[in-house]
């Protein structure tokens, strides 16, 4: 039954909080590079494993000494994984600047609609529109290698962008974390499938993702044969 599998997933991983973390960040690094996997299901799934580590009576842990996902913990790795991987990408806009936002890897997450609309974004709410791609996971790549790009300045950046993260991620996993029970209960009986469906769709998203881009990358190196 795919409610019991998925329980049984997350319950294996709950009690093995350094992979949880490590988890956590190399998702956060991919997600802001642009990898289709949305940041907010990595948040929430991991603030379950959280959940499940404050229940032992619900969740029975494989053996009384076994360490869990500690939220508090979870929260703090998860703020910094998000704040430190939305840096590293401005500091590629800041060191590139806007030839790298021409060019043919970028052209992958911007037409020339989001570019302009970007373009419109930056000029208008200047340091504050790292704030407004920090909440719109489609643009959040391109957004703020753009605002490295236009030369906004890093302690600006940092404090807009790390204010939005320290509202956002740990609110995520404190929600789950603490009030999983109740969300289960009125999710039922259709939350497991539910998720079930969203995580093959991110899965499918991400082998769609890596087969594009390989499939651009042999027509690319036909054209160069046949020049």
């Amino acid at each position: 039954m795919i409610e019991e599998y998925i329980i049984n997933f997350f319950h294996s991983y709950a009690y093995q909080p350094t992979m949880v973390y490590i988890a956590v960040v190399l998702l956060m690094l991919g997600s802001s590079f642009g990898l289709p996997l949305p940041e907010e299901l990595t948040l929430l799934t991991s603030g379950f494993m959280a959940f499940i580590g404050l229940h032992p009576d619900l969740f029975p842990p494989p053996s009384p000494d076994a360490p869990v996902v500690n939220v508090h913990v979870l929260a703090v790795v998860s703020f910094f994984a998000v704040f430190g991987s939305d840096f590293i990408v401005y500091s590629i806009g800041r060191t590139f600047g806007s030839r790298f936002l021409e060019s043919r890897f970028m052209s992958r997450f911007l037409n020339e609609k989001r570019r302009k609309q970007i373009e419109r974004w930056t000029t208008k709410y200047g340091h504050w529109a790292a704030g407004i791609f920090r909440f719109m996971p489609g643009v959040r790549f391109p957004g703020h290698v753009a605002c490295g790009a236009v030369g906004i300045k890093a302690w600006k950046f940092m404090a807009v962008d790390g204010s939005a993260a320290a509202v956002s991620v740990p609110t995520q996993i404190y929600l789950v974390a603490f009030y999983g029970k109740e969300i289960i209960a009125v999710l039922q009986p259709v939350k497991f499938v539910a998720f079930g469906v969203a995580f093959v769709f991110v899965v499918y998203l991400v082998v769609k993702h890596f087969r594009d881009s390989r499939r651009e990358k042999r027509l690319s190196q036909m054209e160069t044969g046949k020049q």
